[in-house]
């Protein structure tokens, strides 16, 4: 099946660009030149992949992910025309898998959009494969249904956004091991995740926020010096 992806981009040049060197790899590409357009074919044709610009005209490119992501788990690659940190952690923040800044070569663009559909292919071919029924787990007052996709602190449902959701249950998973910032890269984010281990720390920091009772003197979620983290529930 061919695979559909959605620029959404308002520069025409570097759209037509994109949908050049995009369709020369057979893929199916659709165009959007702002956000309001960008969620419209979203919610119709439901893309397998999106390189979305963070400036466009009306509503940028953070809003378009943070609609998108209350419904859809697509692929999104951020492009951004600045290398700010900034960017690149609400970027993350907001639900965005991985970010790419202008000027980029049209081959590490090709390279990630790979890296992210085959990703995507491989969780759903293992959420299709898993027959066993989703665990279930306590620690004192956190709770983490599976089933549900639901977590509760002191039986109050916490929000938590995909990324977050996942280092969690991988944290659950492997109660009292310490997990070094690589490992957790490469089972929450994928072995071909382009970004490095400051993705994890914030994610973490994030978890924190929502998970520890004093953020600041975690007691779930520890430190450990010169190798990574350890959840002790």
């Amino acid at each position: 099946m061919i695979e559909k992806i959605l620029v959404v981009e308002d520069d025409l040049t570097l759209q037509e660009t994109l949908v050049y060197n995009l369709s020369r790899q057979g893929y199916a590409v659709e165009t959007a030149s702002d956000g309001n357009m960008a969620v419209e074919i979203v919610q119709q044709n439901h893309p397998d992949l999106i390189l979305l610009d963070i400036m466009l005209p009306g509503m940028d490119g953070f809003e378009v992910c943070r609609i998108i992501r209350k419904n859809f788990t697509i692929p999104i690659l951020m492009l951004t025309a600045r290398d700010d940190e900034i960017d690149r952690v609400v970027g993350l923040e907001v639900g965005a898998d991985d970010y790419l800044t202008k000027p980029f070569s049209m081959r590490e663009l090709i390279a990630r959009v790979k890296a992210l559909l085959r990703r995507s292919r491989i969780m759903q071919e293992d959420q299709q494969s898993q027959a066993i029924q989703k665990k279930k787990y306590i620690f004192n007052n956190l709770e983490i249904d599976q089933d549900r996709r639901e977590v509760t602190i002191s039986g109050k449902v916490v929000e938590f956004k995909p990324k977050e959701y996942e280092l969690l249950i991988y944290f659950a998973e492997n109660k009292g091991h310490v997990l070094s910032r690589e490992q957790i890269l490469e089972k929450v984010w994928g072995w071909d995740y382009f970004g490095d281990s400051r993705t994890v720390d914030v994610h973490v920091r994030w978890l924190r926020e929502k998970i520890e009772k004093d953020p600041a003197s975690p007691q779930r979620i520890l430190t450990v010096r010169s190798a990574g983290y350890r959840f002790d529930g």
